[in-house]
């Protein structure tokens, strides 16, 4: 009775320290899926920084109870692995919506998530997940920077040479 007390108390301990380091988490539903498809989404997780794992509900419930993280509980119901992101806000999301939209036969969905502390629908999920990587997001903002400096410099010479042709 005391190692079941000992190795829950163990997991609730390693929940919360994941809790506590992680910026995104989603919830999903994994009900239906075969040994060789998750076994793929592990690995794809992984290869994304994102742990994928789970938990007994219950053990879950205390420990985000533990951390002050309780509107995820109604979620906790039912089939549930939780995929932690830590360092890319999007990366859960979008690794699970590019899963999702390549293996369309299989029955895995997001229930929802917690992106830095606000919960969110499935929806607003994979919308997220939708969303390009941060890399790409910063070189379209380059780009469009870029494009508006070059037609400031180009007004300017513009200005310039009307300003030199006044004068002459």
């Amino acid at each position: 009775m005391a190692k079941n007390l000992e190795s829950k108390e163990l997991v609730v301990n390693e929940v919360k320290e994941k809790l506590q380091k992680a910026s995104t988490l989603v919830f999903v539903d994994y009900k239906g899926i075969n040994v060789e498809d998750v076994t793929e989404l592990r690995k794809r997780f992984r290869e994304a920084g994102v742990d994928y794992k789970v938990y007994k509900n219950t053990l879950f419930k205390r420990a985000s109870q533990e951390v002050g993280i309780t509107d995820v509980h109604e979620h906790l119901q039912g089939t549930v692995a939780v995929a932690f992101g830590y360092d890319d806000v999007v990366a859960p999301a979008r690794t699970l919506n590019q899963f999702i939209k390549e293996h369309p036969k299989t029955t895995i969905s997001v229930k929802a998530g917690l992106v830095e502390g606000k919960l969110m629908g499935a929806n607003e999920m994979k919308a997220l997940g939708d969303l390009p990587s941060k890399e790409v997001l910063l070189s379209m903002l380059l780009g469009a920077l870029q494009g508006s400096i070059r037609n400031l410099a180009y007004t300017l010479d513009q200005i310039r040479e009307q300003k030199e042709a006044a004068q002459a």
